[in-house]
């Protein structure tokens, strides 16, 4: 019998089940932030990468080093791609992510890669902006609830061609990272963390919203690597994302990536095996 189309007798009550958690954390590896944290001391910064407004750059971090993107001169929004250096196929999950830790991320969450792999790519060790929390609106910083501003999404709302937005920007830096045309390599650009955006979705209709970072020049958020890593950031063109993006209205800002070797790996680490399944996917 097909139910109907009105709401039921019992509706209240079925409105009124408790939600249940998807993935209980406990039994993930646990986190030692503090061992993390401690190996900070007496490192040293070995690479930095400058990223222009509107544009993105690429950056390598090895394993068992931490890296900081930086707010430098204005308030600035960035877009995050990460892959293992050895295979670029395996690189940041952000569905999984946001399963596992929620749609904002801050100090002690995880990005996860790409399955069939789904192990800890870098932890956040540290984040400037951990004070935001979540305000009236429902909106945090740090999200992985959106993707990424794309040339094709402009292309079918606007019915323009613009050529900065993050999904081409990231192309552009990873094809030349990996010397491919950029046809191929935006082929490995994947969804984002939208690092210092400030996002939530609204309460009536669940639609995605941005409002104006309140990040400061200062501020950072902090990654401890976990394998090898490309990493590559995008300047976003909607700057602090509180009028627009995809476009050269809004004013932007340049970006900062900082590498950092500790003088030895935190106590007890080692480098994450890629994840145990055995593919069978059934008899």
């Amino acid at each position: 019998m097909q139910a109907g189309t009105g709401a039921p007798a019992d509706a209240a009550a079925r409105r009124a089940v408790k939600p249940v958690l998807v993935y209980t954390l406990d039994r993930l590896p646990a986190v030692d932030l503090a061992g993390y944290q401690a190996a900070r001391a007496g490192w040293t910064k070995v690479a930095e990468t400058r990223i222009e407004p509107r544009e993105a750059e690429t950056f390598d971090v090895p394993a068992g080093c931490f890296f900081r993107i930086v707010s430098i001169e204005g308030p600035q929004v960035g877009d995050l791609n990460l892959w293992a250096k050895d295979d670029p196929t395996e690189h940041f999950y952000s569905g999984k992510t946001r399963a596992l830790h929620g749609t904002h991320l801050t100090t002690g969450a995880r990005m996860w890669s790409s399955l069939p792999h789904l192990r800890p790519m870098a932890t956040i060790t540290g984040d400037t902006l951990a004070w935001y929390g979540r305000d009236e609106f429902g909106g945090a910083v740090h999200d992985i609830l959106g993707t990424r501003c794309d040339p094709y999404t402009h292309k079918l709302l606007s019915g323009g061609e613009y050529h900065h937005c993050c999904h081409s920007n990231l192309s552009r830096a990873l094809a030349k990272r990996l010397g491919l045309p950029v046809t191929q390599a935006e082929m490995h650009v994947h969804d984002v963390l939208n690092v210092f955006m400030c996002t939530g979705t609204t309460r009536d209709k669940g639609q995605f919203f941005m409002k104006a970072s309140p990040v400061r020049p200062g501020d950072h958020l902090e990654f401890f690597a976990e394998i090898d890593l490309i990493g590559a950031v995008s300047a976003c063109p909607g700057g602090d994302c509180g009028t627009e993006h995809s476009s050269d209205a809004p004013r932007c800002h340049p970006m900062l990536v900082e590498v950092y070797r500790p003088a030895a790996p935190p106590a007890g680490w080692s480098p994450p095996a890629r994840n145990a399944y055995g593919r069978a996917h059934g008899p």
